[in-house]
């Protein structure tokens, strides 16, 4: 196959983090390392040049692609901005493809002046849903824009979105991929334990998801106030949010209610949140015993569940969404019903008092992330969408 030019536009990419921007720092440089040329249109960030690269990744920020800013500037009369901001991009890097990630939601204006240009260009415009939503904009613009290609991250998303019509034959399923060199057993937790030294000889649950209700926070600090009876030695390590994508701005009214409930618990001592660095998330799940992800929505896939099999981690998910296509009971972590967390904690002290348990579940986690979850199977399989319309 001839070697491509493959332009990508999302919302945000590191420092900005979430579960979208990692699956980009981990698809995109593989891309590159195929011998394709790769570029991200993306948003601004402060203190970020406008013009950069990310692992032979050219990056490209730009205020107009700042759900943040759009927000508070609002999406009026904005559309000979974006227009420009787009032809100069394609312009620039000639594409083959153009690659949507999250484009069928904020804005009806970006996608429909997207969709125009690819058109009249002829370059096939793919998407990757990511997420749905159950509301106006997105019908609107799922039936409005003519995607040549819909990527779904998990058989969740590609069924809901044969529920809204969308013909299925359209959607392919690529599950999410990442670096399992990066993410590894048998990794020292040194580096976490010098700077959060009172994690050191305590049992640590991770809960590797931006702090919110919808992430199930609120469970997990629930759980957390059961298990301290049993074991009063358990640190929670929760994400806090610096850095993150904030539409409508709720982040912040989630974290109060959070933290006022660990405080109501007097779980403060059990408790630790910070806002960590991508570097610094291969140590975090090298120091705990578990990983949690007890969300209280329907969860598209959850990339960190990936990561936590990876480090050979056993994990609690709740069933709904992509999560249970992953994770199985009793086979690589166990599933629990979401809310619950009497039937979270339950299974937690199962597997705090069972390392034998902890690392069957575990080993069998790893061995599936190397046969089916990594960044150069998802590569090859995106690859091979974008073979099907050049």
């Amino acid at each position: 196959m001839k070697k491509l030019s493959i332009a990508h536009l999302h919302w945000g990419f590191p420092p900005i983090i979430g579960g979208v921007e990692t699956h980009l720092t981990f698809l995109l440089p593989e891309l590159v390392r195929r011998g394709h040329r790769v570029s991200l249109l993306t948003g601004a960030v402060e203190g970020y040049k406008g013009e950069d690269e990310f692992q032979g990744v050219k990056i490209y920020r730009t205020p107009t692609m700042d759900l943040n800013w759009l927000f508070k500037r609002g999406l009026n009369a904005i559309e000979d901005e974006v227009s420009e901001i787009f032809k100069d991009f394609i312009k620039r890097e000639k594409p083959d493809i153009l690659h949507a990630h999250n484009m069928h939601y904020f804005s009806l204006t970006h996608a429909l002046i997207l969709a125009d240009l690819a058109r009249r260009k002829g370059i096939p415009l793919i998407l990757t849903a990511h997420n749905i939503w159950d509301d106006p904009l997105f019908l609107s613009i799922m039936h409005k824009i003519k995607w040549a290609h819909i990527i779904a991250v998990s058989h969740y998303i590609k069924r809901e979105l044969t529920g809204i019509g969308i013909y299925h034959k359209d959607i392919t399923t690529v599950h999410h991929g990442i670096d399992h060199i990066m993410y590894r057993p048998g990794i020292n937790p040194r580096v976490i334990y010098k700077k959060y030294p009172q994690l050191k000889g305590k049992k640590i649950i991770f809960h590797p998801a931006r702090m919110g209700l919808a992430k199930g926070c609120d469970v997990s600090v629930k759980a957390l106030h059961i298990l301290k009876r049993k074991f009063p030695d358990v640190i929670l390590v929760l994400a806090g949010t610096k850095n993150i994508i904030d539409w409508g701005a709720t982040q912040n009214k989630d974290i109060a209610y959070i933290v006022e409930l660990v405080n109501f618990f007097k779980l403060k001592e059990n408790v630790l949140i910070d806002a960590y660095a991508l570097r610094d998330m291969p140590y975090l799940y090298a120091a705990c015993d578990v990983c949690i992800y007890p969300s209280s929505s329907q969860e598209p896939f959850g990339l960190t569940i990936l990561e936590s099999m990876a480090s050979k981690k056993p994990i609690v998910v709740t069933w709904g969404g992509g999560m249970p296509e992953v994770v199985h009971n009793n086979i690589n972590g166990f599933v629990v019903p979401p809310k619950n967390f009497d039937e979270l904690a339950s299974r937690l002290t199962q597997l705090l008092l069972d390392k034998d348990l902890r690392e069957r579940l575990g080993s069998t986690g790893r061995n599936m992330v190397e046969q089916d979850f990594t960044k150069e199977v998802m590569a090859e399989k995106t690859l091979a969408i974008y073979r099907k319309f050049i």
